[in-house]
């Protein structure tokens, strides 16, 4: 589809070819197509930083990108199932209640009918919430494009402000995690200066795994919010695996956090105070995790 200057156009296609064909053809004249899974961050873009003509390619008549399927092989979470769709949905909450809780904290009630998972992803803020816990959970994106798919973890997806690994003519199907078994369990928590509706000063989201005797076997610890993107931090579960998690380990996985951050100063925090307030929340959500994964 050829547009001018001032034109805007819309297209929902109903397949993934379909969908693929409509960003190939836009690739190969150059013209601009954006993605619209739940449009809550495209459009107020579109009202104000970036109001510049595209055509916009609304995906959620594509029945892939509805889809939430869970096995015992995995979990799929399609790039157009609501935030209200994941909060609500009782066996994502029951494996993947970090997840879940992380994705409770897009916007309001009204955003969360539209917003998504994978668009909170894909829009990659620093601050992003679900990015932390997504990583915790060992995600991959499942990518789709004229070039065939591919899957990319989401610690390798976002790599800048607001900049992911996307290419011309590619669109993101949906995320993909390993089930997280029997003693296995995740959280996610974030600081911020106001009670509610506020994007994140720092969060860290954590995944644990524990024996019978409660040994920590596997762990995974993310941090969001305290760097240009989210970051795994591998020191940090090092300083999990094997012990008990008692204090002391707790205590330095939670100093690795700090090691890792990278933030800046703002009007809403310093980077000391950042650093600081990182290495709380990791350890406060190692001790939820640990918690449900005992439980």
């Amino acid at each position: 589809m050829s547009l001018s200057a001032q034109d805007f156009a819309y297209m929902a296609p109903t397949t993934i070819d379909e969908t693929i064909t409509a960003l190939g053809e836009a690739a190969s004249t150059g013209a601009r197509c954006q993605v619209l899974a739940g449009g809550t961050d495209l459009l107020v873009q579109l009202r104000s930083a970036d109001p510049d003509p595209r055509t916009i390619l609304d995906i959620k008549a594509v029945p892939e990108t509805n889809r939430v399927g869970i096995s015992d092989k995995g979990v799929f979470i399609g790039s157009a199932v609501s935030a209200a769709t994941i909060t609500h949905h009782e066996g994502l909450k029951a494996i993947l209640p970090g997840l879940v809780e992380s994705v409770y904290l897009i916007g309001s009630t009204q955003i969360q009918g539209r917003a998504t998972l994978v668009g909170n992803l894909c829009n990659a803020s620093p601050a992003g919430d679900t990015i932390p816990a997504l990583i915790a959970n060992q995600a991959s994106c499942d990518i789709r494009g004229s070039n065939g798919a591919r899957s990319l973890p989401v610690e390798e997806f976002v790599v800048g402000v607001q900049s992911n690994a996307l290419e011309a003519g590619e669109f993101v199907v949906g995320v993909r995690m390993p089930h997280p078994g029997a003693r296995t369990a995740d959280a996610y928590l974030r600081f911020i200066p106001r009670t509610e509706m506020d994007i994140a000063v720092a969060g860290a989201g954590v995944s644990i795994t524990l024996d019978e005797a409660g040994v920590c076997t596997a762990a995974r610890v993310a941090i969001g919010a305290v760097a240009p993107t989210a970051l795994v931090v591998p020191a940090a579960a090092d300083a999990l695996i094997g012990s008990r998690l008692e204090e002391a380990s707790v205590a330095a996985a939670g100093r690795a956090c700090t090691a890792a951050s990278r933030p800046i100063s703002d009007k809403r925090g310093t980077a000391d105070y950042r650093r600081k307030v990182v290495a709380v929340l990791c350890e406060r959500a190692i001790a939820a995790a640990a918690k449900r994964a005992a439980g």
